[in-house]
């Protein structure tokens, strides 16, 4: 089961708060669409390596995105907060409700590096 992958240098986790940057295109026009959320799966590995994303919508519906990591119109992954969680897939996720729902602990800087000082 795959915890993380890079894209453009940036090392992704299971857990981490993410803004997904896709290009999308109207007939002639083409703009880019952000969708920020937690991301809870990583699936397959190599080319077909995929990431499911989930957010909570208006109403409180959950919104899920898979995304194949190699898309041409992904553009950007950015990464906003970095979750500390023990597991590889966060579908339990899915049954919470609200504030609930996107509730995870925050990866801590490393204290060994200040304690050694």
């Amino acid at each position: 089961m795959a915890l993380s992958f890079t894209h453009s240098d940036s090392s992704i986790t299971v857990g981490d708060t993410i803004r997904v940057h896709q290009e999308i295109s109207e007939g002639e026009k083409t703009r880019v669409q952000i969708f920020e959320g937690l991301l809870i799966a990583i699936k397959n590995a190599g080319a077909g390596k995929s990431f499911t994303v989930r957010r909570v919508g208006t109403n409180g519906v959950g919104v899920e995105r898979i995304y194949p990591l190699h898309l041409p119109g992904l553009k950007k992954i950015e990464v906003k907060s970095k979750g500390h969680v023990r597991r590889s897939k966060l579908y339990y996720l899915r049954e919470r409700i609200g504030k609930a729902a996107t509730r995870i602990r925050e990866k801590k800087a490393n204290v060994a590096s200040t304690a050694a000082a």
